[in-house]
């Protein structure tokens, strides 16, 4: 079966899609099995052509900035076509961490269906339905009318909505189905993770006090008020304005986890400290990145859990 896992991501997120692959192979005994291709946005010439560029999202016009932290997300759509509408792919986020063997879901028995993935957690979840795009195993046969181009070029002249078209609201029903959470665990890390998805953008482990470069929500369900705020705050006083810094992650245990299998990579020269260093120049990379990698304790050999041990440093 032809085989592949895709990570979504773009300048400012390639410290994490580099660790992303390395979780990949790190926990995978069936290597030879599938491919991993990491889909950088610099690579795909469409984005930066609509570069400040007025587009649908939400019922909202926003402007598209190729420097916000999550403008890979269109990516997430892009496998079949890659694939040439053939064999089985999971797409990741570049914020998500392997913590088993990706084969079990690239493997799995799909009942037919062309999709899995899970509910967003919150209101998005709850209220409006909105699936998990984030992570997805895709029967890459059953998607022949997924061209991500084409669907990114329509947010433009405000025919697609990016929300429902990122939320899987516009596929058929009938062809979703859903995999445990656990493949796709929200900031939460436990013996039954498989994967991790650090998904709180303001606590990424690798981010802490830098300043906030990402654009949040202007559409509130539960207390609309505050996306009139919101609005009001972007247009008077620019995209990144007031909303502060990256704070730590409440759970050490994820960030032990990210800085562990970092430090693998820098080990293997998979990342180098000039690469480090330069990430820190530009804010991608908290700059104390250097002194949190000599301060922290080896991962214990796959497949073990890493809880095991990082709880026992504890």
């Amino acid at each position: 079966m032809k085989a592949s896992v895709f990570i979504q991501t773009n300048h400012k997120q390639i410290t994490g899609a580099i660790v992303a692959e390395h979780a990949l192979r790190r926990y995978s005994s069936n290597n030879d099995k599938f491919d991993v291709q990491i889909m950088d946005t610099r690579d795909y010439p469409f984005f930066a052509a609509r570069e400040g560029q007025e587009y649908l999202r939400d019922g909202v016009k926003r402007t598209w900035m190729n420097d916000d932290l999550q403008s890979f997300t269109p990516t997430r759509f892009m496998p079949p076509k890659l694939m040439g509408y053939e064999g089985r792919a999971v797409v990741i986020d570049p914020d998500i961490f392997a913590v088993t063997d990706i084969w079990e879901l690239l493997s799995r028995d799909m009942h037919g269906k062309a999709i899995m993935c899970r509910m967003r957690s919150g209101p998005k979840g709850l209220i409006d339905k909105c699936m998990a795009s984030s992570v997805m195993l895709l029967d890459c046969a059953q998607l022949t009318h997924w061209d991500a181009h084409k669907k990114f070029e329509a947010m433009f002249d405000f025919t697609q909505d990016y929300q429902p078209w990122i939320c899987l609201k516009e596929e058929d029903r009938n062809t979703l189905d859903f995999f445990e959470p656990e493949w796709n665990d929200f900031d939460k890390f436990t013996l039954q993770t498989k994967m991790l998805h650090t998904t709180r953008r303001k606590t990424q482990p690798w981010k802490t006090g830098l300043p906030t470069d990402w654009r949040p929500a202007e559409r509130f369900r539960l207390f609309p008020p505050a996306a009139w705020v919101m609005r009001a705050r972007r247009k008077l006083f620019g995209e990144y304005a007031f909303l502060g810094n990256y704070k730590q992650h409440p759970d050490h245990n994820q960030e032990v986890f990210f800085f562990g299998l970092l430090k693998e990579c820098v080990e293997q020269g998979k990342v180098t400290e000039e690469f480090l260093r330069n990430e820190m120049a530009q804010n991608h990379v908290r700059h104390d990145a250097l002194e949190i990698l000599a301060k922290t304790p080896d991962l214990p050999p796959a497949p073990l859990h890493p809880l095991t041990a990082i709880s026992q440093a504890a």
